[in-house]
């Protein structure tokens, strides 16, 4: 094949770090956990990649690395730079991405599942890309498309995790900048919910109703519980008859596997077939950052680190990612620009940015941070 016949100095080495699955059970017998998420989709991107790169005599190769939930980060990092590797994925929690990049020097860092706007701010790096969607540009998504229905007033219930409380603040930072008001606010008690026990179900249908029947009036109730732990029992048993979204219910999601859109459909029945599974998010993100490599390649006519980048930063870098316009990076914070799916379980509802909202540079900059808003300074 040609691409065994490529010269070393025409191969791209791309590094991936992960984590082996937590062990949690999910909250549904239909959800799958995936041993591969993100290393699945950027599998897939390498594929992609060669199939293009061949006849430009440049060849893409994964390194992947999957270590404990406590293994050594650095370490594998070091090793990845050692073996001339200058691009690595990461799907990391931020404080190991931190770690990642504390070790590997100047390689530059894509981070595929991290979605803190803190590293899109004080904790930004020079040499760090983000193609995984940040919570501010999911929630504000998720903001656009209730103020397009006049759905401006809402209840929060927020479970009591870090990542809980982060997400709560970008929702009411998108509530604040689209004109929202958040009239009632809970916090979930932490006493859990016994669904499999005998009688679980009759012990929900009386306890949810009780916790959400002294919210003030609201136009829908948003949940926010990034580790499933209650919020997939909030829908069907609110005290009001009233919609449900946030993390459950209506969400928001740079991918979802009910997009089929633009193309989108392709990409699902090509992954399918190679991972005997759904795309998700992490899955989208990695494929993104590998395929903008591939891309970056291609138009600059080199495998080399400089001119690649150079592409990656200009502005005449996009990419077709099936989202109905080209990605592009954000020159202030790196942050892949993309527009996001407002969906259900079963099908995707709209995709914002939504009309009127405008905007002096691109509508996709309506999401996520703005540059004028931007705490990143490298």
């Amino acid at each position: 094949m040609a691409t065994a016949l490529a010269a070393a100095n025409d191969q791209v080495r791309i590094g991936f770090i992960g984590l082996e699955p937590d062990g949690q059970e999910p909250v549904s017998l239909l959800d799958v956990v995936a041993e591969d998420d993100g290393l699945a989709g950027a599998r897939l991107a390498i594929e992609d990649n060669n199939a293009t790169g061949t006849f430009m005599g440049q060849e893409f190769i994964l390194e992947e690395k999957i270590l404990p939930r406590d293994g050594d980060v650095a370490a594998a990092a070091v090793e990845l730079v050692n073996g001339d590797v200058k691009w690595i994925l990461s799907a990391l929690p931020r404080e190991k991405l931190n770690t990642l990049l504390d070790a590997a020097g100047d390689a530059t860092v894509f981070n595929v599942a991290a979605p803190d706007n803190v590293l899109r701010n004080e904790e930004c790096r020079a040499n760090l890309y983000h193609t995984v969607a940040s919570r501010r540009m999911l929630t504000d998504a998720l903001a656009q498309f209730l103020i397009y229905k006049r759905w401006t007033r809402w209840a929060l219930v927020v479970g009591n995790t870090p990542e809980d409380e982060q997400g709560a603040e970008a929702l009411k930072q998108s509530a604040e900048r689209f004109g929202a008001e958040i009239v009632s606010e809970k916090k979930w008690p932490h006493t859990p919910l016994a669904r499999r026990s005998e009688g679980g179900f009759h012990a929900i249908q009386r306890e949810v109703p009780v916790f959400l029947q002294d919210l003030e009036d609201h136009d829908i109730l948003l949940v926010i519980d990034e580790t499933d732990y209650f919020g997939e029992y909030i829908p069907h048993q609110t005290w009001v008859p009233r919609p449900v979204g946030g993390t459950q219910g209506l969400t928001a999601a740079a991918w979802h596997r009910a997009h089929e859109s633009w193309g989108a459909v392709q990409l699902h029945r090509r992954f399918e077939r190679r991972a005997n599974r759904w795309m998700s998010p992490v899955d989208y993100a990695a494929w993104v950052a590998v395929r903008s490599l591939g891309e970056a390649a291609t138009r600059a006519g080199s495998v080399e680190e400089g001119p690649m980048l150079d592409y990656l930063k200009g502005e005449s870098f996009q990419l077709g990612a099936y989202m109905g316009e080209p990605v592009t990076f954000r020159s202030w914070d790196r942050q892949l620009r993309q527009p996001i799916l407002v969906a259900g379980p079963r099908m995707v509802v709209s995709v914002s940015p939504q009309e009127g909202f405008l905007h002096p540079r691109t509508l996709l900059d309506t999401l996520g941070d703005d540059e004028a808003e931007t705490g990143c300074k490298n």
